[in-house]
C-alpha cells in the first residue's frame, strides 16, 4: 500500500527523470525571473565579486561601488532564493553574515566573469561605436557611463 509520502516521492522521482524544455523567450518561462536576477545590474556585480571567496555584506558592499544597501540586500536575496548565493549567519559576537556562492553560484559567476573581460576588452570599440552613433544622430554628446 502507497502511502501519502511515498506518493510524494515517487511523484518527486518522476519530475527528476522528466525535465521540462524551458524557453526564456516565453513569458510565462519561470526562468525568466532567474535570468533578471542574474544579469541585472546588482546582481552580475555581487555574483562576480564573490566568486573571488565569500564576503561579510559590508566588504560585498564596498566592493560593488554605487549600490546602495537595500538594492544590495535586495540583489543578494534574490541570488539566494534562486539557489546561486548562500547566506550564513555567524554567530559571533557581534553577529555578522556572510555570502558565499553555491556551486550554481560559482559556474554562473564564471560565465559572467567571461562576460565582463569580453566587454572590458572591447571598450575601445563600444566608446568609438557610442561615439559615432551620437554624432550621426545629432544627439548631444554626453560623456560614457561609467
Amino acid at each position: 500500500m502507497e502511502t501519502q509520502g511515498t506518493a510524494a516521492v515517487n511523484a518527486a522521482e518522476a519530475t527528476q527523470d522528466v525535465q521540462p524544455a524551458y524557453d526564456v523567450f516565453a513569458r510565462t518561462c519561470p526562468s525568466r525571473p532567474a535570468l533578471e536576477h542574474v544579469t541585472g545590474r546588482w546582481g552580475l556585480l555581487a555574483l562576480t565579486a564573490l566568486d573571488a571567496g565569500p564576503l561579510r555584506f559590508n566588504a560585498l558592499h564596498r566592493r560593488v561601488d554605487g549600490v546602495s544597501q537595500k538594492m544590495l540586500a535586495q540583489a543578494l536575496q534574490a541570488l539566494e532564493r534562486d539557489g546561486f548565493v548562500h547566506r550564513k549567519v555567524q554567530t559571533a559576537f557581534p553577529p555578522h553574515v556572510e555570502y558565499s556562492l553555491t556551486p550554481l553560484g560559482r559556474q554562473t559567476a564564471t560565465k559572467l566573469r567571461d562576460l565582463i573581460e569580453h566587454l572590458e576588452s572591447r571598450m575601445p570599440t563600444i566608446l568609438a561605436a557610442q561615439l559615432s552613433y551620437e554624432r550621426g544622430s545629432g544627439e548631444p554628446l554626453t560623456a560614457p557611463s561609467p
